[in-house]
């Protein structure tokens, strides 16, 4: 049998191996390289937008610019019918944006329904920086805007409003997945079936600041005023300061109902790493609504303060791009089915 002093000795021991075991881990943690900065964004046109938000990156700049000045960059391309300028109007025809930033204090603004502007992004954080609001939509975006010297333009392009005009043929309203990747000539939008998208990008700068934005002309031929998860902060696009960011692509409405990307960075806070907090949040929409699941398209993003990074969706096909000092690249998300 241990005698009282064998006890307490061998207990003795065990506590400062246990302590030293906890503070080792400890040390190993708070040791991790970590790889800033860093910039991820949806689809093959992210490449594009985030190579713009290296520009800022690359130079000790603020994440918040960076996010501002990449998704820039698809909102001005007219060839870009899934974003801004030349992007897929609704119904009715008309071109309606919708757009959200966030920055490393956890102040957000958007716009949402934003008529004839190029860059509702900017309109956006305009919004945060200059309003105590955090949304304004509609006539009363566009008004804000032009008072604060945006340009009012039209952003139906004559490619835009002939798949349009192509879609009244028959007005069937059937999202397609993966729109963004494929080209949005009429002939090819049989029945005029077309949908969304959305760039999201999230950036964690050189002095370890995470901001975000999200930007989108919505799903192709909505109902007029339909407003998705792209400016609603929580839905299309969140961040953490302490944890991480994240953003969705694909049908608005279903990312809304779980609020996405607030979940994302809640399961990475919880210890998933971007790539399993992404899937986990795309099977929650799945068990959802088991037979929905299969008939659309929805990605996530998510980069933690670490810089790792991941993403995951529903169908085949979702890309995502992604900007270091090691790496630039376009990679295929991983898919539940």
């Amino acid at each position: 049998m241990i005698n009282r002093r064998k006890f307490v000795k061998a207990a003795g021991l065990a506590a400062v191996s246990s302590s030293y075991v906890f503070d080792a881990l400890a040390s190993s943690k708070n040791n991790l390289a970590i790889k800033k900065p860093v910039v991820i964004s949806t689809w093959n046109f992210g490449k594009e937008a985030n190579a713009a938000a290296w520009e800022v990156l690359k130079d000790g700049g603020r994440a918040l610019d960076a996010v501002e000045k990449g998704v820039h960059v698809p909102e001005a391309d007219p060839n870009n019918q899934t974003v801004g300028y030349g992007g897929f109007p609704d119904r009715d025809g008309k071109v309606t944006l919708d757009a959200c930033i966030m920055d490393e204090h956890g102040n957000a603004g958007s716009v949402a329904a934003l008529e004839h502007i190029i860059h509702p992004i900017s309109v956006a954080r305009l919004v945060m920086e200059k309003t105590p609001h955090v949304m304004l939509v509609g006539e009363g975006a566009l008004q804000f805007a032009l008072q604060n010297g945006f340009k009012k333009e039209n952003l139906l392009t004559p490619a835009s409003e002939k798949a349009w005009n192509e879609w009244l043929k028959t007005s069937k309203y059937e999202p397609v997945v993966n729109i963004e990747n494929k080209a949005a000539a009429p002939k090819k939008l049989p029945g005029g079936k077309d949908n969304h998208d959305t760039i999201g990008m999230i950036a964690l700068d050189a002095n370890g600041n995470l901001s975000g934005a999200c930007t989108t002309s919505g799903m192709a031929f909505k109902m007029h005023g339909r407003v998705g998860d792209s400016p609603i902060i929580g839905a299309g696009m969140f961040v953490d300061n302490e944890i991480g960011g994240a953003a969705a692509t694909g049908v608005g409405e279903e990312v809304i109902k779980i609020v996405g990307s607030f979940l994302v960075v809640e399961l990475m806070r919880q210890g998933r790493t971007p790539q399993q907090a992404c899937q986990e949040a795309v099977e929650r929409i799945a068990k959802r609504d088991p037979k929905k699941a299969k008939e659309v398209q929805i990605g996530f993003i998510a980069l933690n303060k670490q810089g790792e990074y991941g993403a995951f969706c529903l169908q085949p096909g979702f890309t995502y791009s992604v900007k270091s000092a090691e790496e630039e690249l376009v990679i295929n998300g991983k898919s539940l089915f």
